[in-house]
């Protein structure tokens, strides 16, 4: 899981995420996942750090990509992410597997799963309960008194602030919760349960409508 700029990643075995030089973030992991970081140096010997002098090695050009991007780990990238982190290869050597890396990242195209928080204290109430607790089924209408606020004020503001309905919205917030629990290896019926779902079948059309993919094909098993 990586946090950056307000928006969180879960990555499964099969991508990886690239974040640009300078962008504040912060990892964790889900079960007994290891995560896997490399960093590579920006274009120029006195980069980062690189040794200086006429026979120090260049530090190969990033893809110059300004956003965090999701990429695929195909089976030579994930051999290059082991070579570079586990046998530590001389300057020049790595220089050469960094350019070979960074020659092979390919964007893949990843649909975030995003609840966004509303501020006002109304709405919030609910939505911080609920991020507590996903599976908590109460309507609007049951929220109503431990808000403050009427359902159809409750309705709006949702909107207003959220930029979706509260409906859609809580869907967005039982499927973010899910990415962990799914990352970890837990089954599909296991967090479809604890989110809220009835039934797999619900949570896997939610979650194919909503990411573009179905759980099994967003986590692969290995």
């Amino acid at each position: 899981m990586v946090r950056a700029l307000g928006r969180t990643w879960v990555l499964p075995t099969a991508t990886a995420l690239w974040i640009p030089p300078g962008v504040g973030h912060a990892t964790g992991t889900a079960g007994t996942t290891e995560p896997r970081a490399l960093y590579v140096r920006q274009p120029g010997p006195a980069a980062l750090g690189a040794p200086a002098g006429p026979d120090a090695p260049d530090a190969p050009a990033g893809p110059g990509w300004t956003d965090p991007t999701v990429v695929a780990v195909t089976p030579l990238l994930r051999a290059l992410f082991d070579h570079l982190a586990d046998d530590a290869p001389a300057p020049p050597a790595r220089a050469r597997a960094e350019a070979v890396l960074l020659d092979q990242l390919t964007p893949v195209t990843a649909t975030s799963v995003v609840a966004p928080m509303p501020h006002d204290p109304r709405p919030r109430a609910v939505a911080e309960a609920l991020r507590d607790t996903p599976a908590d089924a109460r309507t609007l209408a049951e929220w109503s008194p431990y808000a403050g606020a009427a359902p159809r004020t409750l309705a709006r503001l949702f909107v207003a602030e959220t930029g979706m309905p509260f409906g859609r919205w809580r869907t967005h917030l039982r499927l973010q919760a899910s990415l962990p629990l799914l990352a970890s290896g837990a089954t599909v019926a296991t967090a479809a349960r604890h989110v809220g779902y009835a039934s797999p079948s619900a949570f896997v059309a939610a979650f194919h409508r909503t990411v573009g993919a179905p759980p099994g094909t967003y986590f692969p098993r290995d």
